[in-house]
């Protein structure tokens, strides 16, 4: 058992009861399981705060962990992780409607990767940039002080920003752009596709419209 001082939830007591197992079903991703069903174990938390911020009815809140052998410490960060799922949500729905997590179509895992971390860094410049972005709030959203604004309104006045911000690169040159692919003529180089492996109802494999194998032609059936 764990106790925690905690600024919107008063004193937070954790209970953990270790190698408890669900009750599996066939249903779900057991539907098609074949023989008995595993026993998967795990560590159940019992969490009872003292207050909520809402003034409702604090019951206390179960939870279960898959790993075993649980300390204090894994404890109190599975229930202060469950606490912030709703900031986790916004963050990633950030990354890919406003940052552009999941825009581009990279061909390449390694290019994901750097992509990802691309992101990262623009949400870490949004962080590090609250006390010094002004707060351009929409008409129905509240005040925010500076050192509590989201990285969405960060954004907001973050051109007006950059603009006042010196930078160490020099004046771009000036240049035309390329002449580009010639009007009319066909791309050469298509980009590779990979086969997902989807199988039909009737166990024949999916094949897309309009792609065979090279070196055999589509048949004409009827």
């Amino acid at each position: 058992m764990t106790t925690t001082e905690t600024r919107r939830y008063g004193t937070a007591v954790a209970q953990a009861w270790d190698r408890l197992h669900p009750r599996l079903t066939l249903r779900a991703a057991w539907l098609d399981h074949d023989g008995p069903l595993p026993v998967i174990e795990g560590t159940v938390i019992r969490l009872q705060v003292e207050t909520l911020p809402s003034g409702g009815v604090n019951k206390p809140v179960w939870l279960w962990w898959s790993g075993t052998d649980a300390t204090a410490a894994d404890v109190d960060r599975c229930w202060q992780s469950f606490l912030r799922r709703f900031d986790i949500e916004h963050t990633f729905r950030l990354f890919k409607q406003t940052l552009g997590w999941t825009k581009p179509r990279l061909r390449d895992p390694h290019a994901a990767d750097r992509w990802t971390w691309l992101v990262i860094a623009a949400h870490t410049q949004l962080r590090l940039a609250r006390p010094l972005a002004v707060d351009l709030r929409r008409p129905w959203e509240k005040p925010a002080e500076p050192t509590r604004l989201t990285p969405a309104r960060v954004r907001r006045g973050f051109r007006n920003l950059h603009a006042k911000t010196p930078s160490p690169a020099r004046v771009p040159k000036p240049t035309t752009p390329g002449p580009g692919r010639p009007p009319g003529s066909k791309n050469r180089r298509p980009a590779t596709r990979h086969d997902v492996g989807r199988d039909l109802a009737t166990g024949q494999t999916y094949t897309r419209p309009g792609h065979h194998k090279k070196g055999t032609k589509p048949r004409r059936t009827g």
